[in-house]
């Protein structure tokens, strides 16, 4: 099953400026998993060393919005997209 993985404008520089990405996966863990093997420079940006998703970085799948701790085991489905969003902070 293949997912849409829309990467932010900042981030674009990682993965030879594509704003999307297709990737097989079926839990958003296995997803972030391919873009470790497919695309490091991209999944570094999102994640620690550890594997945690950074402070500053937020995943959506469609329109809602994953919690850090149950996040990653968020099933998928054919046609659905992981949105990837850096944190927007200012005064």
């Amino acid at each position: 099953m293949t997912i849409t993985v829309q990467i932010p404008s900042s981030l674009r520089q990682e993965c030879g400026g594509a704003a999307q990405l297709e990737v097989p996966a079926t839990t958003v863990q296995e997803a972030l998993k391919e873009l470790q093997r497919t695309q490091p420079g991209l999944y570094h940006c999102v994640c620690d060393e550890t594997g945690r998703l950074r402070k500053h970085m937020n995943l959506f799948v469609n329109e809602s919005l994953l919690n850090r701790r149950d996040g990653p085991q968020t099933k998928l489905r054919s046609g659905d997209t992981l949105f990837i969003m850096t944190a927007v902070s200012g005064g």
